[in-house]
Parts: C-alpha cells; structure tokens; sequence
C-alpha cells in the first residue's frame, strides 16, 4: 500500500508521459521510490544491498542520476511492502519509460547534451518563471529573432542554427498549446531595446511580445532602466516548478558552453527570493502593452 498521507503518483505519471523526456521520468520515479523507502524506514544502504548495490547507487536513483532497471525497481517495491498492483505496474513502467528519447533527442549534436536536459525539465513544468537581462526570452522570440540571436553566437553550421530554432519553436507551441503550464517571464528593459537585426525584425518582434501579452498562459512583465543595477544582481536565470509532481523546483542557470542546474533548497529559496524582487521592481504586467507600444513608436 501507498505511504501513509499521500496518494499515488499514478495520475501525475499519466500527465508526465504526455511529453517530457527521460530526465524528468527519472527524476519522478527516485522520489517515489525514496518515498516508499523513508515510509517503511529503510536506510539506502540495506536498499542497495537488497538490489545487489551499494548505498551511493541508491542515492543516484532516488534523484534521478541514473537509468532504472525494472528488476530493481520490482525488487525496492518488494523491500517496501508495496503490494498494490496497479502501483507495482505503474512504476516498473515508468521505470522502461525512463530509457525513451524525448522528441529533441531526434536533433542529435545540433543540440548539446546538457540544453537537452534542459528542455527535458522544461516540457515537464507546470510554471515557468525566467529573468531575462540580454535577449527576449526563447519562448518569446519570432522565429526571425531566434534565428538571429543563435547564429550571432559561437561559429555554428546552418543546419544547427536551423535545428536549434526548430527546437526553440516547438518549445513555444508547447507554452502556447497547453493548458498545463504558465510562463511568467521579466525581461529587462534593455532586453527589448537591444538590437538584435533590422529595424522591422525588432519590430516585429515587439509586436509578438504585445500579442503574447493576451495569452492566458503568459504573463510578461518589464524592469524598467530607472531599477538601477538591482535588477542584475542574479544574473539571467529560470525557475521550474513541479506541483502536480511533488519534486522540487528547479533554478536553470545558462553559460556559454553548458548550464548548472540547482536542486538545494537553499539555493531555489534564495534565486525565488530574487525573482519576487524582481516583480515587485518591475512595472506591472498590466502596463506592459503600453511600454512595448512606447517601444514601437521609438523604433
């Protein structure tokens, strides 16, 4: 039976397997598992010897570092009295769904190895909230500003540039067609006021922002110069949220050559901290649409 308290995650992983690649799938399967092991008060070590491990592979499955085999899983569900089929099935099928590709996996080296964990994390998110201080967010850009921010960057072939905007879409489509997420993005003033091509490419791209601004799923919000350097005491950086999912947020930091992702509350609850901030010095999503359209009217 399910630990005393809390439902299964049957209905979570249902919604799961709609998009999100192995990254997340991983991820949720370890929690439940820690969950049925902390219930019955097993330490990791009697765990891993249970499957024929140790205490630090244990430790790597509860938090999604590694693949799962079904026997083990089978074998840790046995150790924790789990004796509800449907939960048995349910996990040692997700646990064969951790070894599917995710749909940006089919874009190979075009997409680093650790932007396709990002985007894995990404799909899964139930919100989105994302300081942006350089460009118009990925979700938020035209297909013309992507195309001009990537190929702008480290040399890259046409057919990645190309790839990597493909990608950049379909994430958008995923924002814009589902019911499921929200997006909350704050992006700075000199984001939008950058050139990034032409004057119409910019243009067009404010009108973009403006419509996005009556999406549902979308709420924009603009810092203003007048915040002084406030604003870019944290840098550009991402909040995941996983609600449905009980796993912790995530705090998505890009650099040049790869990202860091961080898991340690400490770290979530300080860059959470730093995004409220920002919220509350920018202007209200409310004006938005005024300042883009001050924006156009200077272009």
């Amino acid at each position: 039976m399910a630990p005393t308290g809390r439902k299964t995650a049957a209905a979570d992983i249902a919604r799961l397997k709609k998009g999100s690649g192995p990254t997340v799938r991983r991820m949720l399967l370890g929690s439940e598992l820690r969950k049925y092991r902390e219930a019955r008060d097993i330490t990791r070590a009697a765990a891993g010897h249970h499957i024929r491990g140790s205490e630090s592979k244990i430790s790597r499955m509860e938090l999604g570092r590694v693949g799962f085999k079904e026997r083990d899983v089978e074998d840790l569900l046995k150790l924790y009295g789990v004796t509800d089929k449907h939960v048995i099935r349910t996990l040692t099928d997700l646990a064969r769904d951790t070894k599917k590709p995710g749909w940006w996996q089919e874009y190979g080296e075009s997409l680093p190895n650790w932007f396709q964990v990002y985007v894995g994390l990404e799909e899964a998110a139930s919100r989105i909230r994302a300081y942006e201080s350089q460009f118009v967010h990925g979700l938020l850009q035209t297909e013309e500003y992507a195309r001009s921010v990537i190929s702008s960057g480290v040399l890259t072939p046409t057919i990645e540039v190309e790839h990597r905007v493909e990608v950049r879409l379909r994430r958008q489509r995923h924002v814009y067609d589902s019911t499921d997420v929200r997006l909350w993005a704050i992006l700075d003033e000199a984001a939008l006021r950058r050139p990034i091509g032409p004057v119409d490419l910019m243009r067009r791209q404010l009108e973009h922002l403006l419509k996005a601004c009556d999406h549902p799923n979308i709420t924009l919000q603009v810092v203003p110069f007048a915040a002084g350097a406030l604003a870019a005491e944290a840098g550009t950086f991402t909040i995941l949220r996983y609600p449905d999912f009980e796993l912790s947020d995530i705090v998505y930091l890009e650099q040049l050559t790869g990202s860091i992702c961080l898991d340690r509350r400490s770290e979530i609850d300080a860059y959470t901290m730093a995004m409220e901030r920002l919220s509350v010095i920018a202007e209200q999503p409310s004006q938005t649409p005024d300042i883009l359209k001050e924006m156009l009217s200077d272009l």
